[in-house]
């Protein structure tokens, strides 16, 4: 009778508790994050008889939960590229939606700036269409100082963004660290698995994926390593690494991450933070804001440059030579805040072909120095020594190392992320734009061709000087320049309107010339101050292709700019919508192994319910029984 009563027994707990886990599974099926449980039922070891073994009974071997890693891990990897990519769509298209605005975008400042200087060109003389190009010189200086403030603002936010991002991430990695410990020490007291501890610490781990991205490692005690980027370690079992995020040695308004050092330092893993909402911050400043505030800053130094230059090959209202038109900023460098020596760096721009939009390091080995385009990783190319006397050249700029440089020791130079801060009209009054060409032409009376001379252009305002020259031509296919002393100054052979150079600037004879005709180029007098020569020259400089290394002019650049602005936002909001998809049909996944099904539940319910009452049958049944036994022995 014992062991009917005992078999019973185990089967009447059994179930008991299988009910238990059925009615928490019913509990918590609102409960987010939790698994659904399964209570494990084994045989117990039966005893010997000489028939052969009886059964002895059921015992309860776990209460495991239903959980799947692989699915768990891509759960995490699609939530921490979605956060990524949407922070990075997010702020792009702020960026995007501020440069192509119709109205107020870059190309529409730009071209309203040109379509000021047209308006000159045609009425040259007129002091109210000068007065409408100085404003306009003025709106889009202004313009782009907006961009610049924009930017700024978005980075500072970015910058706290990032602060507070590592606050969190260093949150979660404590809590799972704790809990590591707390799971550890569970385990390893019962020898079973404490399900609703690894169900928090699941939770976490999917919340420290929205910030970054990272690889969990199960250990065979039960606890969980995370590590980030290539391999950098998070949580190691009970012991969690302390991220920091700290001002860059090279540019104290950008924050760079650090895991803390016992002795007060930080290891920089900048590099090693991807995904989640942490890489995209990091992403957003090195893909989107940090180009387009340098790619405003070349657009910048290019429209001074080139107004500058042109206003410098002509004449104003008063006859004066031009002057300046803009100021500029110029070229940011820092030493690293590592340097152990004093050298300090004077950059200055030297070459508008040259210049990019990139940033460069520049190091000293203690032997050679070597000059990195941080942009792209590639190294540049320098000439020259780095002295005053034989500057390094290169990528468009001129570098004097200046003071005591020490092994080791590396700079930052930005060519063109201060330009707009310091951008400026300096024209005061609409008398001072250089509308008219330096110089004068005019055909001799007594030509008998029918060639026509343009008026001469200054293209190099450093070498032109003021003085009279006469284009002879010695045959109806030769020519030569000589001047005011009869000297031959150049001389070569006519091809019409092939541009013809001297004395720093060009003029075009186009027609059929006859041997004897003379031309002459002189000095503007104050009496042509209305000619608007150089005025259609600065609309053709606005349109030359005088960047990128002779491929792109200022308004390529700008176009370039917001389209590739808009490309990297559209290319985010892609990926984000595409990442977010492949999230919820990972989460899906996970829940249909995880979640709770009420209608199994309900089933499991009764089979467990049945089950339980069947038992206790048993046990009436054994007490029956056994009672019957006892009487019959009594009255026996």
């Amino acid at each position: 009778m014992s062991d009917i009563l005992s078999t019973s027994i185990s089967g009447l707990l059994a179930f008991q508790q299988a009910l238990t886990v059925t009615s928490n599974n019913v509990s918590n099926a609102g409960s987010k994050g939790y698994s659904v449980e399964n209570i494990n039922l084994r045989e117990a070891v039966g005893q010997g008889s000489a028939t052969g073994y009886i059964g002895s009974g059921v015992n309860v071997q776990s209460v495991t939960r239903s959980y799947d890693e692989m699915l768990a891990a891509q759960v995490r990897s699609s939530q921490s590229s979605y956060s990524a990519f949407n922070t990075v769509a997010t702020q792009a298209a702020q960026i995007d939606n501020m440069l192509s605005d119709t109205k107020t975008g870059l190309t529409a400042s730009l071209q309203a700036f040109v379509n000021a200087l047209q308006s000159v060109s045609t009425s040259p003389s007129s002091t109210a269409q000068r007065q409408v190009l100085l404003s306009q010189a003025k709106a889009v200086t202004q313009q782009l100082q907006n961009y610049q403030s924009q930017i700024s603002q978005y980075g500072a936010n970015v910058e706290q963004q990032i602060g507070n991002t590592v606050i969190q991430v260093n949150s979660l990695a404590k809590n799972i660290a704790a809990l590591n410990a707390q799971i550890k020490g569970a385990e390893g007291g019962t020898g079973q698995v404490p399900n609703q501890l690894m169900d928090q610490r699941d939770q976490l781990i999917d919340q420290l994926s929205q910030y970054v991205n990272v690889n969990a490692v199960q250990e065979n005690d039960g606890q969980m390593d995370l590590y980030m980027g290539s391999g950098q370690a998070l949580v190691v079992a009970s012991s969690a690494q302390t991220l920091v995020a700290s001002p860059s040695s090279t540019d104290a308004t950008k924050l760079n991450i650090g895991i803390a050092n016992a002795n007060g330092s930080a290891t920089d893993v900048t590099s090693e933070i991807t995904g989640g909402t942490l890489g995209g911050l990091l992403s957003t400043r090195s893909q989107v804001l940090d180009p387009t505030q340098n790619a405003l800053g070349q657009i910048a130094v290019g429209l001074a440059t080139l107004m500058n230059q042109q206003q410098a090959a002509g004449m104003d209202l008063n006859g004066n030579p031009g002057q300046p038109m803009f100021s500029v900023g110029g070229v940011l460098s820092a030493p690293s805040t590592a340097n152990s020596g004093s050298g300090t760096l004077s950059v200055t721009r030297t070459n508008l072909s040259q210049l990019t939009a990139d940033d460069y390091q520049l190091s000293f080995n203690g032997a050679t120095w070597q000059l990195q385009d941080t942009t792209t990783g590639q190294a540049v190319p320098m000439t020259g020594t780095g002295t005053p006397a034989d500057p390094f050249l290169a990528a468009g700029m001129s570098i004097v190392v200046n003071g005591t440089v020490n092994t080791g020791d590396n700079y930052v130079i930005h060519p063109t992320a201060g330009a707009v801060s310091q951008l400026a009209v300096l024209l005061t009054n609409p008398a001072q734009v250089a509308a008219a060409s330096l110089g004068a032409s005019a055909q001799g009376s007594g030509n008998t061709g029918n060639a026509v001379i343009s008026s001469p252009t200054v293209t190099d305002p450093t070498n032109w000087t003021p003085g009279n020259f006469t284009i002879s031509f010695t045959a109806a296919n030769q020519y030569q320049v000589t001047d005011s002393g009869g000297n031959v100054v150049t001389s070569g052979a006519y091809n019409s309107g092939t541009p013809i150079n001297f004395n720093g600037e060009q003029v075009a004879i186009s027609g059929t010339p006859a041997a004897g005709d003379t031309f002459t180029v002189g000095p503007n007098s104050t009496a042509n101050t209305g000619d608007n020569t150089n005025v259609l020259a600065m609309i053709g400089a606005m349109g030359s292709k005088a960047l990128g290394g002779g491929t792109a002019s200022l308004h390529d650049v700008a176009n370039n700019l917001v389209s590739a602005t808009g490309v990297l936002t559209q290319q985010a909001q892609a990926n984000a919508s595409a990442q977010q998809t492949v999230n919820q049909s990972a989460t899906d996944a996970r829940n249909n192994v995880s979640g709770v099904n009420l209608d199994e539940e309900a089933a499991k319910m009764l089979q467990f319910q049945q089950a339980y009452q069947a038992c206790a049958q048993m046990i009436q049944t054994s007490n029956s029984v056994f009672q019957t036994l006892i009487t019959a022995i009594q009255h026996g």
